[in-house]
């Protein structure tokens, strides 16, 4: 225990040591002031052609208007959307000289059900129904078709997001994917998104069970902040390269390096789970610490993540402090006094084996206001859903009697439009030089090599088989659902530029991905191993 409390001391402070090193080391960069991607041509026909620029630059916009607009028969339609500006340049229709017709009482029978017909597909209603129906029907067959391959559902959810995004619906139909993702319509997407995130982080605090941490936490937690720290300082050590070619003007070093740490830390504890489960590992020694592994990391992460958001939003060091403080108050008044007391009200729930109407309310009430007091206080409504879900008591019939309200909704439902969302804002096709490429495949080899490599040689060094430590670092490195919520957050702040933010939701793809086919590599690799060590063992017997 000495040695293994030792090992853990040495760990987190060498490499907490190396990050406060290489922040002070960027405190005085300065990013670019124009890193701007140059325009990209997205279509090309007979009628004209479009092209997008990546920042809203007022210089670039003004210089191409004038450029396009300039020329004999050209005229620039310019349509806002996501964090781009997309231009389409048209040649104008023939005047037709001849008695105006504008009053709509002109109009034929056909042409006026036509015009309401179409007035009704742009109300905003209709188009938000048309919108969540193309989102789900397109997640379902994308989760389905990725099951096939023995991948879990969520990798196709991450894939239908980006297919209805800029970079392949909106890149070969732009017109289309204007028509059905208008830039008016984004934020009530946004906005669903948020809510479907608040309910399922909800639901990831309820799977968490603070009691068994404790009991199991020994070994666990040597592996699960090793797999945090390590790649928090390779991600660290990743942004003193980028950070003036890619940081958005005006980001500052500490806030660009603190949000590409955390975002390489992150580990997706529904995502992994389920995995377990799918490979009936949950009984298993293996199973439980992966489990115990990614539930530990799932804390400290969050935890550090609300630091990180507390830091960058308050802007100064006392500003931090207050914000920290606020926060460290609000989780013990959570787990102190609100968590006791709807443990009783938990009791009776028990006892009858049916939850009412009432009680249902009551944990909304708490989601909701936790929530709410959680983005007052400055550290993310997400995190304020997630501790909600932490303190809820963790009777096994509670548990299942309450997420059985929320599950559905939220995983069937509400993650689908943030998928979608996410997607929307991920533009690939801004990725169209070869270093820009080459950035992509050195951040997945760095949050690879931080993750995989620093959860594996923890759980080694802690005694645990190669096997079973290599299966632990595959484990620990899915990132899925979790790495795209604070990705997302890191946009909404704009720490991340949409090209940084591009390429590391191809990161969380890519990881994600990954984690089953190496579980059976592993796995194949030990029993071949294991084959060949029993027949030398025979032959030398012989």
């Amino acid at each position: 225990m000495k040695k293994n409390l030792l090992l853990y001391i040495l760990i987190v402070g060498v490499f907490t040591f190396l990050i406060w090193f290489l922040i002070d080391r960027g405190k005085d960069m300065k990013p670019k002031a124009d890193n701007n991607i140059p325009a990209t041509i997205v279509n090309n026909s007979s009628k004209g052609f479009g092209f997008k620029i990546s920042h809203l630059d007022p210089k670039a916009i003004t210089k191409l208007t004038q450029e396009y607009n300039g020329k004999e028969g050209l005229d620039v339609q310019t349509y806002f959307r996501n964090d781009s500006i997309f231009f389409k340049s048209v040649v104008p229709q023939t005047i037709i000289k001849g008695p105006e017709k504008s009053s709509s009482l002109s109009l034929t029978s056909k042409e006026s059900v036509w015009q309401q017909f179409k007035q009704n597909m742009e109300n905003p209603l209709s188009l938000l129904l048309l919108q969540i129906i193309v989102i789900l029907a397109i997640s379902r067959m994308f989760g389905v078709m990725v099951t096939w391959i023995g991948q879990p559902s969520v990798v196709g959810e991450i894939f239908a997001g980006i297919f209805l995004g800029p970079s392949i619906v909106g890149y070969f139909f732009p017109e289309f994917s204007i028509t059905l993702f208008p830039q008016t319509s984004l934020k009530t997407l946004q906005f669903l998104s948020q809510i479907g995130l608040a309910f399922f982080m909800f639901i990831v605090g309820m799977e968490l069970d603070l009691e068994k941490l404790k009991n199991k936490a020994k070994n666990a937690v040597i592996i699960s902040h090793a797999s945090i720290i390590v790649p928090f300082f390779l991600g660290v050590l990743l942004a003193t390269g980028m950070y003036e070619e890619f940081a958005p003007a005006h980001v500052s070093f500490l806030a660009f390096a603190l949000f590409m740490g955390i975002a390489m830390s992150i580990t997706a504890f529904p995502v992994l789970a389920r995995i377990i489960q799918e490979r009936g590992l949950t009984k298993t020694p293996l199973g439980a610490m992966a489990i115990t592994c990614a539930a530990a990391d799932d804390v400290t992460a969050w935890c550090i993540l609300a630091v990180v958001i507390a830091i960058v939003k308050a802007g100064g060091i006392l500003s931090a402090l207050f914000t920290i403080g606020l926060a460290v108050i609000f989780v013990l008044f959570m787990l102190r006094v609100v968590g006791p007391w709807i443990k009783r009200i938990s009791t009776t729930v028990v006892e009858k084996e049916k939850i009412s109407k009432s009680v249902v309310a009551i944990a909304f009430f708490i989601l909701l206001m936790s929530a709410y007091v959680a983005e007052l206080i400055g550290i993310h409504a997400l995190f304020g859903a997630f501790l909600a879900g932490v303190i809820m008591p963790h009777n096994i019939k509670f548990k299942n009697l309450l997420a059985g309200k929320i599950e559905d909704v939220s995983l069937l439902l509400l993650l689908p439009i943030f998928f979608a969302f996410t997607g929307l804002r991920t533009h690939i096709e801004m990725l169209n030089q070869g270093h820009l490429w080459g950035t992509c495949m050195m951040i997945i080899a760095v949050a690879v090599a931080g993750k995989f490599g620093g959860s594996a040689l923890s759980a080694k060094l802690v005694g645990q088989s190669w096997k079973d430590s290599l299966s632990i670092g595959a484990l620990m490195n899915t990132r899925g659902l979790m790495e795209l919520i604070v990705l997302n957050i890191g946009l909404d702040l704009k720490i991340l530029s949409p090209a940084i933010f591009s390429m590391m939701v191809l990161m969380a793809l890519a990881t994600t991905f990954m984690t089953g086919p190496s579980l059976s590599l592993i796995n194949f690799v030990s029993k071949k191993l294991g084959e060949l060590k029993a027949k030398r063992s025979s032959t030398v017997e012989k």
